[in-house]
């Protein structure tokens, strides 16, 4: 890992109009900026043409959760936004109003569904009235989607409960989406079966803390935040085919790629795994795995602007970036893609 890093490198001017605050629609019409030996405009639909027949692409399957949840402490309103699931009726919650919690207070959401305060520092741990399931359709019923503070608007509407999930959404967990995922439709996924590339699904439930700036000056400084993740034997031994048969490894977003080189072994192997992962990834950071990376545009000064700029060199992203930039690309959850080629 690169040394002595300060936040000030990872800094670049975006004009707040470029953080988009609607998908495009449909989800493919989104713009592509290539970025390998030059940097190119296309749109992802194109990307049946753009991806190598035997290319892997590893997706993240996890689901958004509701987790956002207005509920009443007596006549007091308490938002709260779940975080981090540390048992299947216990989770980590950020919430407005959080001085007024005390230990043991009741947050009644609805008549049957309500949660104790059951710790109190930083954030709160709410103890819930179900668990597993049974808590899992409460919030169905009850949250709202949890959407990024960059999106401007009071409360989450019925398109972004439909637009803020993946075509990819499967296994319940994540408090925010792998947004890579958000520019793919079923059409789209057809036709890059049929360009030859291989698809491949792994879990990594993503949490708030994705969106926690960066405050220390030296980055190596900031406490990353741990998400729970998961990959299968089957999975594995699929990708270590791949990677013997000489074929690329495209990961589909920043989620799966950090699950991936969390999981690789000094030589580059993978294996079943399934635990919480912290990796941060900055300059100097020795990749295993992953040789191409399909994501969103991020913010500055953020810990996945960090990523790429480990994956790709960080003049190179920032050039990138300029270009972007200059050209109209929108930026961060419902914005525009990059697809990024690893520096060798």
């Amino acid at each position: 890992m690169g040394s002595g890093l300060k936040l000030a490198e990872f800094d670049f001017d975006l004009p707040p109009e470029r953080i988009a605050q609607a998908p495009a629609s449909p989800r493919d019409a989104a713009r592509l900026l290539r970025v390998g030996a030059d940097l190119r405009d296309a749109f992802v639909r194109d990307l049946p043409a753009v991806l190598r027949p035997g290319d892997v692409l590893v997706y993240n399957d996890t689901r958004v959760l509701k987790a956002r949840l207005i509920g009443r402490r007596g006549a007091a309103k308490i938002e709260t936004t779940l975080h981090k699931m540390e048992a299947p009726d216990l989770w980590r919650a950020f919430a407005k109003g959080a001085k007024r919690l005390k230990l043991g207070d009741r947050i009644d959401y609805a008549p049957d569904f309500f949660a104790i305060v059951e710790a109190k520092d930083e954030d709160v741990r709410l103890r819930f009235s179900c668990a597993g399931p049974a808590l899992m359709a409460a919030l169905e019923r009850h949250g709202a989607m949890p959407l990024p503070p960059y999106i401007k608007r009071a409360a989450p509407d019925a398109a972004d409960e439909r637009d803020y999930q993946t075509v990819f959404a499967a296994k319940d967990g994540a408090v925010a989406a792998s947004t890579a995922g958000l520019h793919f439709t079923p059409d789209l996924l057809a036709r890059i079966d049929a360009a030859g590339v291989e698809r491949l699904a792994i879990t990594l439930h993503i949490g708030a803390g994705t969106f926690l700036p960066v405050k220390t000056e030296n980055v190596e400084d900031h406490p990353m935040h741990a998400e729970w993740g998961e990959i299968s034997a089957a999975a594995a031994a699929r990708i270590e085919k791949a990677r013997a048969d000489g074929r690329r490894i495209v990961a589909l977003g920043t989620t799966a790629l950090r699950l991936l080189e969390t999981v690789a072994q000094a030589d580059g192997r993978v294996r079943a795994w399934a635990g919480e992962t912290r990796l941060f990834c900055l300059p100097g950071f020795p990749f295993r795995v992953v040789d191409a990376l399909f994501t969103n545009f991020h913010l500055p000064k953020s810990t996945l602007f960090m990523l790429v700029c480990a994956f790709a060199g960080t003049e190179r992203m920032k050039n990138a970036y300029a270009h972007a930039i200059a050209s109209g690309y929108r930026f961060f959850s419902y914005g525009d893609a990059s697809l990024i080629e690893r520096t060798p």
